[in-house]
């Protein structure tokens, strides 16, 4: 199995129209990576490469200052939604068997004029984050029109479930992540610097600064994704497999320790795309494959179950 590579350039950031022609091409296209293999290449989808470096090269200064700074940002520290903020180093499980990840984050899932950034010691890192989470949040939903279209249904089915993108009505979250340098010798039996796991949501957008994940095939063996430059990673998370009963696949996937005297760091972004909290996941080809569920509520469980609360 290999990642498909697909040019997104007819419904390009750029582009106001697509043609029908250009709209079929695209859906077959991506029915056919996310009913395949669960992950796309993207190119050409006006989203930068200059845009990927600016977003991480800030984030990377964040993640550099002194623990005790960043402590007052923490994840679980902003009242109107608990998932904004920093994730210090072990603290998250996404495999839950396995001891903490060896990865810290940034979530930047609440865009409230009130919640705190630290604006006083990196400038520009509020205008940063929340630019590149509104071109994301424009580049999901070009994805989401194609990928109903892939499945003859009214674009409305997913679109209107997305319509509170930004509020904290709904859980898309932009996750600048940062994985240290690691002695693979000293780190604990089982420990990775991210677990085996699927995302939660509708879809991942995912921006690599370098390789090291890894995607489980349909023979169950784990092989690399690639790293391509310029280009978008989108995967299919839990609820939409759910909400086209099967149709399109998540798949586990996860980053390994770095080989012994590999000292390197490892940097990635990635969009989170939720449905609304209040949006009611149902099967669209009116099955009883899964019963329904709401947005939010399945969101809260996948969270808990991460961060080891019941």
């Amino acid at each position: 199995m290999s990642i498909p590579v697909v040019d997104f350039g007819a419904l390009s950031l750029s582009k106001e129209d697509v043609s029908d022609e250009q709209m079929h091409h695209l859906s077959q296209q991506l029915k056919t990576a996310f009913t395949e293999v669960g992950f796309v290449f993207l190119q050409n989808t006006g989203i930068t490469q200059e845009e990927m470096d600016r977003v991480q090269d800030m984030s990377k200064k964040f993640f550099l200052l002194p623990d005790a700074q960043k402590q007052s940002f923490s994840r679980g520290s902003f009242p109107n939604n608990p998932n904004h903020g920093w994730v210090s180093l072990e603290s998250e499980r996404l495999n839950p068997r396995r001891p903490g990840d060896l990865k810290e984050a940034f979530n930047t899932a609440s865009l409230h004029p009130d919640i705190k950034w630290p604006s006083d010691a990196l400038t520009g890192f509020q205008e940063i984050q929340t630019s590149f989470f509104q071109r994301c949040k424009e580049l999901s939903l070009r994805v989401l029109r194609v990928m109903a279209h892939s499945l003859g249904l009214d674009p409305e089915v997913f679109l209107s479930t997305h319509r509170l993108v930004g509020t904290d009505q709904n859980g898309t979250t932009l996750r600048s992540l940062y994985y240290p340098p690691v002695d693979s010798e000293k780190a604990k039996e089982g420990q990775l610097r991210c677990g085996e796991h699927s995302d939660y949501g509708s879809i991942t957008l995912l921006f690599q600064g370098s390789e090291g994940l890894q995607v489980r095939n349909r023979a169950g063996e784990f092989i690399c994704a690639p790293c391509i430059p310029g280009a978008v990673l989108i995967n299919i998370a839990d609820l939409m497999q759910r909400w086209t009963s099967d149709r399109f696949v998540s798949v586990l996937h996860r980053v390994l320790l770095p080989p012994a005297g590999d000292s390197q760091t490892r940097q990635s972004v990635a969009f989170f795309l939720q449905p609304d909290d209040e949006a009611l996941i149902t099967c669209c080809d009116g099955s009883t494959k899964y019963p329904p569920v709401t947005a939010g509520a399945y969101l809260i469980k996948r969270l808990n179950d991460s961060y080891g609360r019941s």
